[in-house]
């Protein structure tokens, strides 16, 4: 049984087609990335799941339940936009009044476990009228998990989170999927890194990474998914590769596909070597072995923010190329170019 699908899902507003039958299908237990530019369509997609706005056309079905226009799945939670919260009650009030709407037994005791478990549980007995962003984004995301809910929708989540806090609700997320069997749908445009990142351990001097946050990812562009990709077609498509230049380049990739079996080859178009899944130090003794002369032997890596960028287009408003490329310079300006051997 799939968690989310849609046939043909269209929201329009007048001639402009903010979403345009989108054809999803999310499976149970899977984490799955929802990216897009900004004016994409993803709230909207979310809105229209979680039965805040009524489509124009097309079906619904959650967790195996077809869903009539504007209801919504109790045994869903959402995190869209800012939370509905009032301002003037403690985060534990909050939710634990949504708790009592949902049924829940002993509804404030489950409100504090709630809280407890995204990282608000010294802020409970606090008005939200004083939380931080952050703090209100945790508390959103308490309010969307309280009732224990078998399908998630978060939009945005990490929005005003420190590094420390997007670590913790990451970590959250990954262990709701893995001990809960729950699935959760993140709309994201800005997050890539932080739904993405992974924990990493020493192994044979080299950071390896252990475990795998998003299982699929989907591309929206002007209201369509453009593009599905598995986590490990995004991983291989941002490994380090190496490239190399050098005399006799037919020769040498040769001489590489018969020194270095495990590694991926691809002769470019202007003769250079793309190499993935081995140390250009190994690269270059091989060659060198067989008195190949290098120019050049680099080691670069793609940033997954520059991969869906380029996957979710340049077209759009001004705002929106302005905002998207605004966000590859930092991502560029922070990480840096790629590293020499």
């Amino acid at each position: 049984m799939n968690a989310i699908e849609t046939v043909g899902l269209t929201k329009a507003f007048g001639e402009k087609h903010a979403v345009d039958a989108l054809d999803l299908t999310v499976k149970r237990g899977e984490i799955y990335g929802f990216v897009g530019r900004n004016g994409a369509g993803k709230s909207t997609v979310m809105k229209m799941l979680a039965g805040l706005v009524l489509p124009t056309s097309g079906e619904i079905a959650l967790l195996g339940e077809h869903q009539k226009p504007g209801c919504t799945s109790r045994r869903m939670g959402a995190l869209i936009e800012e939370p509905g919260v009032l301002r003037s009650l403690t985060g534990l009030e909050n939710v634990a009044c949504r708790a009592m709407s949902l049924g829940v037994v002993d509804a404030e005791r489950v409100a504090a476990e709630t809280l407890q478990e995204v990282g608000l549980a010294d802020a409970a007995h606090k008005r939200v009228k004083s939380y931080s962003l952050g703090m209100k984004q945790r508390l959103g995301l308490a309010l969307a998990l309280v009732g224990s809910p078998d399908l998630l929708l978060l939009d945005e989540p990490f929005n005003g989170l420190d590094p420390q806090g997007v670590r913790s609700v990451r970590d959250l997320i990954v262990s709701l999927a893995r001990d809960r069997g729950v699935t959760v749908f993140i709309s994201s445009l800005g997050d890539t890194d932080a739904i993405t990142a992974r924990p990493m351990v020493q192994r044979k001097n080299a950071m390896v990474s252990t475990s795998k946050p998003l299982t699929r990812y989907g591309v929206v562009r002007e209201g369509r998914l453009v593009k599905e990709l598995s986590a490990e077609e995004v991983e291989q498509a941002c490994a380090d590769h190496v490239l190399i230049r050098c005399t006799a380049p037919q020769f040498a990739l040769s001489v590489l596909q018969d020194a270095l079996p495990e590694g991926r080859f691809v002769m470019l178009g202007d003769d250079a070597i793309r190499a993935q899944g081995i140390a250009s130090e190994e690269a270059g003794r091989a060659l060198a072995g067989a008195g190949i002369v290098i120019s050049e032997l680099s080691v670069s890596h793609r940033d997954i923010e520059e991969l869906f960028i380029g996957l979710m287009g340049e077209e759009g408003s001004a705002e929106s190329q302005k905002a998207n490329g605004a966000l590859l310079r930092r991502k560029r300006a922070a990480k840096g170019g790629g590293r020499r051997a």
